[in-house]
């Protein structure tokens, strides 16, 4: 199939063709036909799948050809992104592919100054690309009106769930008019998520184009089992191979990838570091240099790497695993783009394998392991011994056979003793079960998560960094963890 067989307008597929685009990918091929027919639509496509093209292809198509119902400009398409980078990248791909249309489109998100938002604004658009919290923000003082809508996207909407921005979204739906067109897009259905689609879908057409939160095919996937401390040389060691030309290197806190970054490039490797507190100004230049090559490699947090889309990203090395596996899909796929190969390395520390174990869980495969590198062994040897454990002895009974209350009937200390040491020698020898199995491992993970920068997405409801705080206009609301109490569950880091 061609772009031509879905129907698309002369002006769009001379943009598709200028973009080297010749071949749909299979979101686009079912997806574009229910949007031009005007159906409201679920999609849940993986990252890189090209689902961008997805929707705003035929959104240009039909508001080309619906003459809008004012002489000034009126936004008549809203698309709804979590993070700064994903709604730059969705804005340059409108405006790529409406080059011929006629059609403007703006992007507005907080962390920046608003005044050139709001002059493209009074200018008139057609399309608005927005972050939760800015759009809001600018809908309160008076520069936003959404009463001539006609399509409303929203994108990433797992992501949208994980950072805590549902409640903005359901604020934003409640001032859209009634009668437009809703498509959805998401790369899992939560049960939250799949809620909220039914408050606001009307018997939509749902695309699914791989099953939820799995990896992409074509990523040939491995492990490295190696000690904490051993990581970084491996790392340098990897990168002394010319085949890994342009790598994204994944770190679980800013702090550890600045650290990483200043290592590698002191080491003669060209290296940067995208995160949350870094400046919107300093993100886009590390990822211009990395697009131009200028860098070989950067090192990013989850949340900052969320819309990148970089092509040609020949690896991504999981410098530390994350503790969500859904996070270890969206990371890999930011190789193999749009139908190419890629590579995705992984290390794993022994505080890591029960990260591990949840990754081969969702992704329902084991991941290969490479056993051939010089740091294997001081990853084996820091794995504790498997310990032999003896039989149970019989409740109630001392060790030579006697009941112990009787043993010591006028001694509540030495009972108590007795019940104490147990206790301890007991809990001395689970450790040594949990390791039992290789790649299975302990989940002892609680250190990591207490790092005041750490940084995942099942901790962004407490700390809004993608919109540049509350003073960008995208701070995400406080949303209290089910069965825990206020302040729970660690401090979240900034994306």
């Amino acid at each position: 199939m061609h772009f031509k067989d879905l129907n698309l307008i002369d002006p769009l597929l001379r943009a598709v063709e200028a973009e080297g685009y010749d071949t749909p990918t299979p979101i686009q091929q079912q997806a574009i036909p229910y949007v031009l027919d005007g159906r409201d639509m679920i999609g849940c496509a993986q990252t890189g799948t090209g689902k961008t093209a997805a929707f705003a292809l035929p959104i240009l198509q039909l508001l080309s050809k619906t003459p809008a119902q004012s002489q000034r400009r009126n936004i008549r398409a809203l698309i709804l992104s979590p993070t700064r980078e994903l709604a730059s990248q969705i804005g340059d791909n409108f405006t790529s592919y409406g080059r011929h249309t006629g059609l403007r489109a703006a992007v507005i998100f907080g962390g920046v100054g608003q005044t050139p938002q709001v002059d493209a604004l009074k200018r008139g658009i057609d399309i608005l690309v927005a972050t939760p919290g800015r759009l809001l923000d600018l809908m309160n003082q008076g520069h936003i009106r959404l009463n001539a809508l006609e399509i409303f996207v929203l994108d990433e909407a797992d992501r949208m769930l994980d950072m805590g921005f549902i409640h903005d979204v359901r604020k934003v739906l409640k001032v859209l008019p009634p009668r437009r067109q809703n498509l959805l897009f998401s790369a899992t259905m939560p049960r939250d998520i799949q809620e909220l689609a039914d408050s606001f879908l009307h018997n939509p057409a749902k695309v699914e184009v791989t099953p939820q939160a799995t990896t992409v095919e074509k990523i040939a996937q491995s492990v490295y089992f190696v000690a904490k401390q051993d990581k970084r040389e491996l790392l340098e060691l990897l990168l002394r191979d010319k085949a890994i030309r342009r790598v994204l290197v994944f770190s679980r806190t800013k702090h550890g990838a600045n650290k990483l970054a200043k290592q590698l490039t002191d080491g003669g490797i060209r290296a940067d570091a995208i995160h949350g507190n870094k400046s919107q100004s300093a993100r886009e230049r590390a990822l211009a240099d990395f697009k131009a090559g200028r860098i070989r490699a950067l090192v990013a947090t989850d949340i900052a790497a969320r819309g990148i889309d970089v092509d040609d990203v020949t690896h991504v090395i999981n410098y530390e695993l994350p503790n969500e596996p859904e996070s270890y899909v969206h990371r890999i796929g930011r190789t193999a783009r749009a139908g190419a190969s890629g590579i995705a390395i992984s290390f794993c520390d022994s505080e890591e394998r029960a990260y591990l174990r949840d990754i081969e869980r969702l992704i329902r495969l084991r991941v290969p392991v490479v056993e051939d590198h010089p740091y294997a062994s001081n990853a084996n040897a820091a794995r504790p011994p498997v310990q032999e454990r003896g039989p149970r002895p019989p409740r109630n009974s001392s060790p030579n056979g006697q009941n112990s209350r009787s043993s010591a009937p006028n001694s509540r200390s030495s009972g108590s003793s007795s019940r104490s040491s147990s206790s301890s020698s007991s809990s001395t020898a689970l450790p040594s079960r949990s390791v039992a199995r290789p790649g299975a491992g302990s989940s002892s993970s609680s250190s990591s998560k207490s790092s005041a920068n750490y940084e995942s997405p099942s901790t962004l409801s407490l700390l809004a960094e993608s919109e540049g705080g509350r003073e960008g206009g995208d701070a995400p609301r406080r949303r209290r963890r089910r069965g825990g109490g206020r302040g729970g569950g660690g401090q979240g880091g900034q994306h």
